[in-house]
């Protein structure tokens, strides 16, 4: 009898557990945040104790449509390739075809950074951990958008400047990982897209998930990417292939087919049909902090965080002192996030297809339902952070406001015309071409420009292609004490690509 009622009561608390998660507040929620952030469109996911238990989708495929998207709609998933990179890795190790402390030039003889005996000393893990010592998003400029082969971005990583000391601070490198990504190809002779689609892709049976923007094929449940105006109004700009750097951002997936990758890390490598993809040792190596933050123990952040670093493809910390391993993804246009809490066994996936977007809202929100938290309104706070950071940002305005109109330039444009150079880049030329003035890049015309006049030896960039991360900017031609033109320096304002790095000298 006693034991008849111990399981009724193991029973009815099991059931109350397991009830007290309201899917269908939870829904409202997230489509209400949709409709606040005025985000275009996205995807949810949600996995608990090995099992999908929440997909949907809301808003739009495109905002010049009526499609909506699913759990099988395709965006973007950016930079949480990384982790399948780190994962492909933790392969080879096992396989004996690298080794985590093998020096990369072993591999890559070709590989430099901004000091040849840094450059001798980088490890493989020293490129997964965002510890060689360049900044955040330094260099992205050689890459995005570009027609350069891997190794040809790799071999211009030497003109990268120093940030800060080697291992001896953070900066979130996508060259790195792209790096990472040659030495994959180096050591298997596959490519990375047939390294990501053998090794984990088909195991885990992610048949939506494609490695290249030419993969779509008849495939229709495909999202459009966003950017919005200074209006706040979204706007469709084009997909964009990233097919010389897949292994740091490459990966264009569903929130169903993210949802088996996140089963997978919670399972420590291994798949359901008890595969297993990489080892317990492996799992600890790309968990494990190998680059830690500061956080504030004092005053600490909403998420109540003690501690933050990133392991190997992953970011690490807590959330509500709670293990949390994460990471973010960033595509011209789409923005994502994937979000597991290990100990709880549960996972959450935002796929988006704009550039204002409440991912970190809407995972914080399901973590709080399931870990049975106060019912904080992450959507309302975060939105009203980002539009107070938003108008805060006054750099384009300033810039505007300073503009000496009535201005003629001191160099003709005659002396303007020709090409310049830059190390980390290579050639530009400036133009005449029906009149106008063009600003054409080498290795990727999709940023090639229209050139007007702004105030002085300065000219407004005009893009000839909508870009997602910046708009406005300038370019200002440089001369000597005698009127000879020397070079360009860029002034373009925005978070992620640094245009004076490419700053540029004459060379005819």
């Amino acid at each position: 009898m006693k034991k008849i009622l111990f399981l009724s009561i193991l029973f009815v608390s099991t059931a109350v557990f397991a009830q007290k998660v309201n899917y269908k507040k939870l829904d409202q929620y997230i489509s209400q945040t949709q409709q606040n952030w005025n985000i275009p469109g996205l995807s949810v996911a949600i996995v608990k104790d090995g099992k999908i238990v929440f997909e949907k989708g809301y808003g739009k495929m495109d905002v010049n449509g009526n499609e909506k998207p699913d759990e099988h709609t395709l965006y973007a998933i950016a930079s949480n390739t990384k982790a399948f990179t780190a994962a492909i890795m933790a392969q080879l190790v096992e396989e004996g075809k690298v080794n985590w402390k093998d020096k990369v030039q072993d591999h890559l003889p070709y590989f430099e950074v901004y000091d040849p005996a840094i450059s001798r000393m980088v490890t493989v893990e020293d490129l997964l951990s965002h510890n060689v010592g360049l900044g955040t998003f330094s260099g992205d400029g050689i890459w995005y958008k570009s027609e350069l082969s891997t190794e040809e971005v790799v071999k211009r990583i030497k003109f990268v400047p120093q940030a800060y000391d080697f291992r001896a601070g953070y900066g979130y490198s996508n060259l790195m990982f792209i790096t990472a990504g040659a030495l994959i190809e180096k050591v298997t002779d596959k490519s990375f897209k047939e390294n990501v689609t053998e090794r984990i892709l088909k195991p885990l049976e992610m048949d939506d998930t494609v490695v290249s923007v030419k993969d779509f094929g008849s495939n229709k449940n495909v999202a459009t990417p966003h950017a919005m105006d200074a209006n706040n109004r979204n706007y469709t700009i084009p997909w964009v292939g990233w097919d010389n750097v897949q292994s740091t951002g490459g990966i264009i997936s569903s929130v169903h087919d993210m949802s088996k990758w996140m089963i997978l890390n919670m399972n420590h490598g291994v798949t359901k049909k008890n595969d297993t993809l990489f080892s317990e040792q492996n799992r600890n190596n790309m968990w494990n902090l190998h680059n830690s933050f500061g956080v504030n123990q004092v005053n600490r952040n909403s998420t109540g965080s003690q501690y933050a670093g990133y392991g190997l493809g992953w970011f690490l910390g807590d959330y509500q002192g709670n293990f949390r391993v994460r990471h973010g993804g960033g595509y011209d246009g789409m923005i994502s996030t994937v979000q597991i809490l290990p100990d709880e066994n549960l996972g959450v996936v935002v796929l988006t297809n704009g550039v204002k977007a409440p991912t970190n809202a809407i995972a914080y929100y399901v973590f709080d339902r399931f870990l049975n938290r106060d019912k904080k309104d992450w959507s309302k706070e975060m939105l009203d952070g980002y539009d107070k950071w938003k108008a805060g940002d006054t750099r384009i305005a300033d810039r505007k406001a300073k503009q000496v109109k009535g201005t003629q330039p001191t160099l003709k444009k005659a002396a303007i015309i020709g090409r310049y150079h830059a190390d980390i880049y290579g050639n530009f030329e400036v133009k005449e071409m029906n009149g106008e003035l063009k600003l054409l890049w080498e290795h990727t015309p999709l940023l090639n420009s229209t050139l007007s006049h702004f105030n002085y030896d300065a000219y407004e960039i005009h893009w000839d292609e909508p870009q997602a991360w910046f708009s406005f900017g300038t370019v200002k031609f440089e001369s000597d004490a005698y009127g000879k033109v020397t070079g360009i320096t860029f002034d373009v304002p925005n978070d992620d690509f640094f245009f004076n790095e490419m700053n540029a000298t004459r060379v005819e």
